[in-house]
């Protein structure tokens, strides 16, 4: 498993929010060691799941110790949540909010340069290591304890993905959702350099879609450097040029990011691709099996 462990200790920013304080009692309830919450203004005070607030990052690194943290917090205030946890020096952050403005997250990546601390999103469902803990809205229940890796794009589609290995009896290592914002903090090629190195993981499940090129990107990177199976779904591929799909970076402009670049680049690289989201599983079983 990579990013979630058994030494992870999580601080919720936004966690007196609805959305916080809700998925801090799912991810409680999961099993992850959720140290503390922040919310500024309410420091001092105690969640009804017991979990102690404090007024900045920095004090639930130092008075929690807090290493990684989850951010439930409004999009106007998003960006500056993520640079207030990369200056508390956390080891990983993961922002779950939708609706950052890309701007923002402009600066957020020039910030970022040269700085210890992982991000993973915006606009994601988080990431989960079954067995060890989850931070996001992932539901914990579809999962299973296992070695197959998954990185995504879509949070719907990761569900799918892992609803398919776990009814044919294949657990997942760590599941990951990567964000679908033009600008988001680590990409397919970052993570599967991580899987790569974990020997946890045999294999993994990667979904993309339209837009950009970070798929071919991973293709290219995966034919030199990955050792393990890959098996890949690209969602897309009916979506006319210049049309925007769900997410804000899936979206063929310039003749470029179509899906069918994608599978292109996928399949050139030695990589299972199934053309259908209903394969996923069915793919995997496949490939382990052979």
């Amino acid at each position: 498993m990579i990013l979630v462990n058994n030494d992870t200790k999580l601080v919720v920013q936004g966690i007196t929010g609805s959305e916080g304080s809700f998925h801090t009692a799912q991810m409680l309830e999961y099993g992850t060691k959720v140290v503390a919450g922040v919310t500024p203004g309410k420091g001092g005070q105690k969640t009804d799941t017991g979990v102690p607030i404090f007024n900045t990052v920095c004090e639930a690194r130092d008075m929690a110790g807090a290493n990684t943290s989850v951010i439930f917090v409004p999009p106007p205030f998003a960006a500056d949540a993520i640079m207030e946890a990369v200056d508390a020096d956390l080891d990983l952050v993961i922002c779950i909010t939708e609706g950052i403005p890309t701007a923002d997250m402009v600066k957020v990546h020039a910030y970022m340069a040269g700085k210890k601390t992982r991000l993973v999103g915006p606009n994601c469902p988080g990431v989960i290591s079954p067995g060890a803990g989850k931070i996001g809205i992932m539901p914990g229940f579809i999962h299973q304890q296992g070695s197959v890796g998954v990185i995504s794009r879509s949070g719907t589609l990761t569900y799918e993905a892992v609803h398919q290995l776990s009814s044919r009896g294949i657990g997942q290592s760590t599941c990951i959702g990567i964000g679908g914002d033009p600008i988001i903090g680590s990409n397919f090629i970052d993570l599967l350099k991580l899987f790569n190195e974990d020997s946890g993981t045999d294999a993994v499940v990667m979904i993309g879609e339209i837009g950009g090129t970070a798929e071919e990107e991973a293709a290219a990177w995966a034919q030199d450097n990955f050792n393990k199976p890959i098996v890949a779904f690209i969602a897309g591929t009916t979506a006319p040029p210049g049309r925007r799909m769900g997410h804000a970076g899936a979206i063929i402009s310039g003749g470029k990011g179509t899906a069918a670049d994608k599978i292109t680049a996928l399949k050139a690289a030695g990589i299972a691709v199934t053309e259908s989201p209903a394969g996923i599983g069915e793919l995997m079983e496949q490939v382990l099996n052979s």
